[in-house]
């Protein structure tokens, strides 16, 4: 089992960090996601009937976690670096990544899922248990938000 867990590490490891750090906005705020989401894949080593499903349940999860640390009491009496330290994506695209990140959290993982992960709208809808339209809509207005930033 341990091997198997290392390789989904090896595997889906940047795949899991994107996400947690399209999310969070720091890279501290998602090296724990990312720990603690690897954590919950060890300790209940689920089943899968493929590796689209394995792939699935660890955004999934990724994005659970996202949430349950925003809603953190701890956070919430801690103090953002952003301000002071300011996160620069290392690859060419980091504009976009930073206007990426000041979407909300409801476009932001949408956008992030579909354009970088490559999942539908019938699939996103399913991950974050909402409606294909639903999806499809905050797209529509992501796009929107994205746009408008991008021609100021």
């Amino acid at each position: 089992m341990q091997e198997s867990a290392d390789w989904v590490v090896d595997t889906y490891a940047a795949m899991v960090y994107r996400l947690a750090v399209a999310q969070m906005h720091s890279r501290s705020d998602a090296d724990d996601v990312f720990q603690e989401v690897f954590l919950r894949y060890a300790r209940k080593a689920p089943a899968f009937e493929s590796e689209e499903h394995r792939r699935a349940w660890l955004l999934r999860v990724t994005v659970n976690c996202c949430r349950k640390a925003h809603t953190s009491p701890w956070r919430k009496r801690t103090e953002p670096l952003s301000e002071t330290m300011p996160y620069s994506q290392p690859d060419g695209d980091s504009g976009f990544f930073e206007l990426l990140r000041l979407l909300p959290a409801k476009y932001r993982a949408v956008i992030h899922l579909f354009y970088y992960e490559g999942y539908s709208a019938q699939e996103i809808g399913a991950m974050l248990r909402r409606k294909p339209a639903t999806v499809r809509s905050q797209l529509a207005r992501g796009r929107d938000i994205l746009r408008r930033q991008l021609e100021d």
